[in-house]
């Protein structure tokens, strides 16, 4: 067993400061909210350079929009898909704590939702093809959701089932008890590893328009749904037939995603 390292999930603090005679609590700056801020930093530059020296996207300017928007997106999908989705009953008696999202509780696929009405949205306003975004997103969103994942470690939520693995590690809200380190896994299997694929495979699948965004959406599924095998499930749903809440919805981005590389397999052949 592997002891937790109990990182404090405040990185640092700034003041406290004094208002109009009063006295404001401190600044705190958590890696949660660091991890994040990290995401979108490293997404926006990617964007901005891919936009940059792309012959098609013609206005520049799409990509401070198209990050501005993406960042709302996530926040609020990936939170109100955790509210409905995860534990609508608690919410719904404690309305205020919606907005506490410093203490964790965001869920990825109302946060692909968010991303995906972002990119419609952006498409519109800009005349832009949607998978000519989606693609570009899709190749660095990996990204995003590795440090969420680390910070999903940092905060100790999340944390896998109970295991003797020697590499299992005892969460101080787990309960002390050994347990799989779930949160890193998903950070090396849907992070790393899905974006090294989706990078490596980018310019020989940038032409196959949507190609590179239902790869994303494929592999993530899958990923996960394996993944969750080690992950404890959330206390408030449990098990539903067997599987997850979260392994029910990877299930449907595959059969969604198998849905559409079908239908659109002709438009890529003749991409080639």
């Amino acid at each position: 067993m592997i002891p937790y390292p109990n990182i404090n999930p405040i990185a640092f603090s700034i003041g406290p400061f004094h208002i109009f005679g009063k006295t404001i609590g401190p600044f705190n700056a958590r890696w949660y909210g660091i991890a994040y801020a990290l995401g979108f930093l490293i997404g926006y530059f990617y964007i901005k350079h891919r936009i940059k020296i792309s012959d098609y996207f013609k206005n520049k300017s799409i990509a401070d929009d198209l990050i501005f928007y993406s960042i709302i997106g996530v926040i609020v999908g990936g939170r109100l898909g955790y509210v409905l989705i995860y534990n609508f009953a608690y919410y719904m008696n404690h309305p205020l704590r919606i907005f506490y999202v410093w203490q964790g509780g965001m869920s990825f696929h109302g946060a692909l939702i968010g991303l995906v009405l972002v990119g419609l949205y952006i498409s519109k306003k800009y005349n832009v093809r949607f998978y000519k975004l989606a693609d570009e997103v899709a190749v660095i969103a990996p990204v995003g959701i590795f440090f969420g994942r680390i910070a999903n470690f940092i905060n100790d939520e999340l944390w896998g089932r109970p295991s003797n693995l020697p590499w299992a590690i005892a969460f101080p809200r787990g309960g002390y008890i050994p347990r799989q380190p779930s949160q890193l896994y998903e950070a090396l299997f849907e992070g790393l590893i899905l974006f090294l694929i989706l990078y490596f495979s980018r310019d020989k699948l940038i032409k196959k328009e949507g190609f590179l965004f239902w790869l994303f959406v494929l592999l993530y599924g899958i990923f996960r749904f394996f993944v969750e095998f080690t992950r404890e499930p959330d206390p408030q749903i449990g098990f539903i037939l067997g599987f997850t809440m979260g392994q029910w919805l990877c299930l449907a981005m595959i059969l969604v995603s198998t849905i559409f590389f079908i239908v659109l397999r002709k438009k890529w052949k003749n991409a080639t």
